[in-house]
């Protein structure tokens, strides 16, 4: 694109920095020298650069295909940069939705709710954290700003060591969902580590807990979500939660009170009884901040189809778009973080950001590629990558349970290629056994069209049987995936692991001799185990 001339000098020159440095590190990356690493065609590069640069608008979605890759973070900035080079911002039909997953994930990060400071602040900004001091009426000592967030990762990996013995787990299911489940499962079971699962169904995490609370699932509370386009919905309760289940907030009220949390002046920490009260108390926790939620209420919310924000105290209406003036919340005393290197993961500090003078400008961020922690060689000659099918959610805590997403997927699978499956000796349906370093699942193969030497699994099925109970057979995908993380967003990394595979009976109790019949086609499988080209995320 820069070589093309399909940039924005003026839009760079005035709403960008670090520009040179961009062209500097993409400079060796020819169409030629980015198709041999990555084994596509140079002219599909150059097309694809040519309809980037040429069309009059772009819109890019990023998801898990990016964050869950080898250098997660640095690849989706790289998506920013190429809409920034165009100046594709802040106008009609142009613009990036860097999706974060299902609805709540949204609110998960705006809250704080992943590790991160709510209101979007700045855990290294000290008036960022005496801000949230004084809005919730604690010492500012107490609000964990001495050192970065602490990932799941790194959570498990202290409960691993022994320092944390008492883990809670309210709605996600790491026994599938975590890399390396084998140690995932160990730490879990550790009897020294007291695990207390919150969440709508025994799934395969809660069958390891201590104590399980069973909690109320949408409908049967009240609350907002956010979309990926900071739009902001009401759903109000329809029904009320069965047996003994109740809403996550009134289960951490109840937690609250008997603990006994107070602020300084004696009054309970968490006074609230309503998620009413506690949307007004987060509305004047945004107050000011990327995410204003000042002029939102649930009587506003209430009847529309959703407001976006951020959506100040005093307006009419929410924001449609962001960045319509070209300007960036780089401001050193009003950014969420002052940013990391994008190698190392460290955080590049005020004193760099305050010396840069980004003044509102976007920042062009650039990287050294680095290559997977694991290469294929003679004993795992396979690269192993995961990804989604249409029909499941995450670890189908609840997709399990409906007979028609049931039958449209009721279980694991294999995809290779042709060519690899007829070296192979296996024919689509055929069992195949799937080995890493780490451990080892057995599922049918579907013959797809696909790279070679590449192995495929869908990461959704844990130990639940096609009827929804568990019956402890290795099928998950993260049975066979590497504990390495991302080192900025601390995302794991499902997409590379190298593995082997071999033919395996039907039981998956162990490999079978691979038949000598080279050359085999592929053709199509029993219609029960067919399906569409889902996977290739």
């Amino acid at each position: 694109m820069i070589r093309n001339g399909w940039t924005d000098d003026d839009y760079v020159a005035a709403h960008t920095t670090g520009f040179s440095e961009l062209a500097a590190a993409a400079e060796p990356w020819t169409p030629e020298a980015a198709a041999e690493l990555c084994g596509v065609d140079a002219a599909d590069i150059r097309r694809a650069a040519e309809i980037f640069g040429t069309s009059q608008r772009v819109l890019s979605t990023v998801l898990q295909g990016f964050y869950q890759s080898t250098q997660a973070t640095a690849s989706s900035c790289q998506v920013n940069n190429l809409h920034l080079l165009r100046g594709l911002l802040g106008r009609p039909g142009c613009g990036v939705l860097q999706m974060n997953g299902q609805p709540t994930a949204q609110n998960n990060r705006e809250c704080g709710a992943d590790g991160d400071l709510p209101g979007f602040r700045n855990w290294e900004n000290p008036e960022h954290v005496e801000e949230l001091a004084e809005l919730w009426g604690v010492d500012p000592a107490i609000i964990p700003d001495w050192a970065p967030p602490t990932h799941a990762l790194q959570i498990f990996r202290y409960a691993e060591q022994g320092s944390i013995n008492f883990l809670w787990i309210s709605a996600t299911n790491p026994a599938v969902s975590m890399p390396d489940l084998a140690r995932i499962r160990r730490i879990l079971r550790k009897p020294e580590l007291f695990l207390v699962v919150q969440d709508l169904y025994l799934n395969e995490t809660a069958q390891e807990a201590d104590v399980v609370l069973p909690a109320a699932g949408w409908g049967e509370k009240a609350g907002t979500f956010t979309n990926v386009n900071r739009t902001v919905h009401l759903s109000d309760k329809a029904v009320e939660p069965p047996g003994e289940a109740h809403s996550d907030l009134d289960i951490f009220l109840d937690y609250a009170r008997r603990m006994d949390f107070r602020r300084l002046d004696g009054s309970p920490l968490l006074p609230w009884s309503s998620p009413e009260e506690v949307f007004d108390a987060w509305r004047e926790c945004t107050r000011g901040r990327p995410c204003d939620y000042t002029g939102l209420s649930y009587e506003r919310l209430r009847g529309n189809t959703g407001l976006q924000w951020p959506f100040p105290e005093g307006t009419e209406k929410g924001t449609v778009r962001l960045y319509t003036d070209g300007v960036f919340p780089t401001a050193p005393d009003y950014c969420e973080t002052y940013g990391h290197d994008l190698l190392t993961g460290a955080t590049v500090g005020p004193q760099a950001v305050r010396a840069a003078r980004y003044d509102g400008r976007a920042r062009f961020k650039t990287a050294d590629v680095v290559p997977p922690a694991e290469a294929p060689d003679s004993e795992y000659p396979f690269q192993f990558t995961t990804g989604r099918t249409v029909y499941h959610f995450h670890t189908r805590t609840k997709t399990a349970r409906s007979p028609e997403l049931r039958r449209a997927a009721p279980e694991a699978w294999i995809e290779m290629c042709a060519e690899d499956a007829a070296e192979l000796g296996a024919d689509d349906g055929d069992f195949l056994r799937v080995t890493s370093r780490r451990g080892a699942v057995v599922a049918r193969l579907r013959v797809r069209k696909m790279a070679r030497g590449t192995v495929f699994e869908p990461f959704h099925y844990g130990y639940w049987d096609v009827g929804g109970a568990p019956d402890g057979k290795p099928r998950a995908a993260n049975e066979l995936t590497v504990t390495e993380w991302d080192p900025v967003s601390k995302q794991p990394v499902f997409k590379t692991a190298t593995v082997r595979v071999e033919l395996a009976d039907p039981a998956g109790a162990s490999p079978r001799p691979v038949p000598a019949r080279a050359g085999t086609e592929a053709h199509a499988g029993p219609e029960a185990h067919a399906g569409p080209e889902e996977g290739q995320a």
